[in-house]
C-alpha cells in the first residue's frame, strides 16, 4: 500500500519532479570545490523530497501551467538541506538516511558553511522569481524554522515540557516548511485566498503528520528503514511526544525512568525506554494523533478540482502516516 501511495504522488509529476533534479544540480555549482562536493553529496543522500513534491503537486493541482514551479520547489529542497547539515552538527548526528553525514565525513566547520551557502543560492534564486509576496512567505518560514530549531535545543534534557510545547516546536521546526512549499505553490498559482489558506492548512497538518510518525519511528521502527539508529532522539535527550505521553500516562516506574533518560542523555536504558512507551500506548497515541492530523490535510483538499493531482496529494497525506502507523 505505502509503495502504491507513493506511486502516485510522483507519477502525477514525474516530468516535473526530473526537471527539478535538472535544477538542483545546475544551481548547486560553485567555483568552490568543497561546496559543490559537499552539495551534491547531501543532496544525492537519498530522502523522498517530499517538499519539492508538495510543490509540484499543489502547483498542478492549482491549475498552474508554467514553470516557476521548478525552482520555487528547488528553494525549498535546499532551504530542507540546509537545515539538515545545520540539525547534525548541532545534534553530532553521524548517520542519515542510512549514510555518513557531511559533518561526519568533512567536519562541523565546510557542513555549517555549506549549508549557508545552500540558504543564500535558495534567496538568490527567490529574487529571481519576482514576486514579494512568495519572498515575504519563504523569508518568514526560515525565521521561524530557526526559532524552532532554537526552541528544540532549549528542549534538550528537559522533562517537564508539556504536550502543547512540544506540538508548537514542530509546528515551527518541521510542518513550517511544508506549510511554505504548498502555500508558496498555490501563490504562484494566482490561487484564490481561500483557496490559498486551504493548501497553507494542507501543508501544515500534513508537516505535523510526518513529524509525530518520526517520533513514532524513533521506538518502533528500525536503522534500515529510518536511515538512522533507533532511540536517537532519546539518546539527544529530546522529549518527543511518545516521552511526553509515558511521563504522563506511564506508571511510577516507567516516569522515573524517562525522565532520568531525558535529563541524562545517552543510550544505557534505550532498551527499557523503549518497552515503556510500548506499553503504555504511547506510541498508539502518536500515531492517532497523525492519523488526526492526516485527516485534517485531506479536508483541506475540497476546493480543489478532482482529478489526479487533488488524488496524488490525499496520497502523499496518507503516505506520510503508513510509514509507521
Amino acid at each position: 500500500m505505502p509503495d502504491k501511495q507513493q506511486a502516485s504522488f510522483q507519477t502525477a509529476v514525474h516530468d516535473d519532479f526530473r526537471r527539478v533534479n535538472e535544477c538542483i544540480h545546475q544551481q548547486l555549482h560553485s567555483d568552490v570545490a568543497l561546496v559543490s562536493k559537499i552539495s551534491e553529496y547531501i543532496i544525492k543522500s537519498g530522502g523522498k523530497r517530499l517538499r519539492p513534491l508538495l510543490v509540484l503537486l499543489t502547483a498542478r493541482a492549482c491549475g498552474y501551467h508554467d514553470y516557476n514551479h521548478v525552482p520555487l520547489a528547488t528553494i525549498i529542497e535546499f532551504l530542507h538541506t540546509a537545515t539538515l547539515l545545520h540539525d547534525d552538527v548541532v545534534d553530532q548526528s553521524d548517520l542519515r538516511r542510512g549514510r555518513d553525514t557531511a559533518n561526519a565525513l568533512w567536519g562541523n566547520a565546510p557542513s555549517v558553511l555549506v549549508g549557508d551557502f545552500l540558504y543564500s543560492r535558495a534567496f538568490q534564486m527567490m529574487v529571481g522569481l519576482e514576486s514579494f509576496k512568495l519572498l515575504h512567505i519563504l523569508a518568514d518560514a526560515t525565521n521561524v524554522i530557526a526559532e524552532g530549531e532554537v526552541m528544540q535545543l532549549m528542549n534538550i534534557n528537559d522533562a517537564d515540557i508539556t504536550e502543547d510545547d512540544y506540538m508548537e516546536v514542530i509546528r515551527c521546526k518541521t510542518a513550517m516548511l511544508f506549510q511554505a512549499s504548498s502555500q508558496t505553490a498555490a501563490v504562484l498559482s494566482k490561487a484564490s485566498p481561500e483557496l490559498e489558506n486551504d493548501m497553507a492548512d494542507y501543508g501544515h497538518y500534513l508537516g505535523i503528520a510526518f513529524q509525530l510518525v518520526d517520533d513514532l519511528l524513533d521506538y518502533n521502527g528500525d536503522t534500515e528503514t529510518m536511515g538512522k539508529n533507533l532511540g536517537d532522539d532519546l539518546a539527544e535527550g529530546k522529549p518527543t511526544l511518545p516521552l511526553i505521553y509515558t511521563l504522563k500516562y506511564g506508571t511510577s516506574e516507567q516516569k522515573i525512568l524517562v525522565r532520568e533518560a531525558i535529563e541524562q542523555g545517552g543510550r544505557e536504558n534505550i532498551a527499557a525506554v523503549v518497552e515503556a512507551v510500548r506499553s503504555c500506548g504511547a506510541l498508539h497515541y502518536t500515531a492517532a494523533k497523525a492519523r488526526e492530523y492526516t485527516a485534517k490535510a485531506k479536508r483541506c483538499l475540497n476546493l480543489l478540482p478532482e482529478g489526479e493531482y487533488r488524488s496524488a496529494m490525499a496520497d502523499l497525506a496518507d503516505f506520510a502516516v503508513v510509514r509507521g502507523c
